[in-house]
């Protein structure tokens, strides 16, 4: 297999595990998948709390991303809620380590998606399909 078609393979298989892990952390909040939420963390969001507009949010652009459509959107929206989960929900002056507030995977997720954002779907999408230039092969 040369470089460029691993390089295809690799970007479709991480663009495709990522948005379905993101859409599974949506799916838990709105659809109450995996059992939903627990009740000692809140149970089921309130429709129009913030907690289910993010479930929402994760689950949309989770699965935009996942089918490659809208990419570089959805990755954007997906970039800027794990920036405000970080800074709103994790960031602690006392102790500014994400690894030590286990806000790891959000920063994680906010980088990786603000990449995916840059990059865009890859050949292997639905955008790739839909918004090919008329005309090229």
């Amino acid at each position: 297999m040369n470089m460029e078609k691993a390089t295809k393979v690799a970007w479709f298989l991480l663009r495709v595990a990522v948005g379905i892990m993101f859409m599974q952390a949506g799916g838990l909040k709105i659809l109450d998948w995996f059992g939903g939420v627990p009740a000692e963390f809140g149970g089921h969001p309130a429709m129009w709390s913030q907690s289910w507009i993010g479930g929402m949010l994760e689950l949309i652009c989770g699965a935009l991303i996942v089918v490659g459509l809208f990419t570089r959107l959805a990755a954007f929206i997906a970039s800027g809620e794990m920036a405000v989960a970080f800074w709103q929900f994790h960031f602690k002056p006392e102790t500014p380590w994400p690894i030590q507030t286990h806000s790891e995977l959000a920063v994680t997720y906010c980088f990786l998606f603000l990449f995916m954002a840059a990059y865009g779907g890859g050949p292997w999408s639905l955008d790739a399909l839909l918004f090919r230039k008329r005309g090229s092969a």
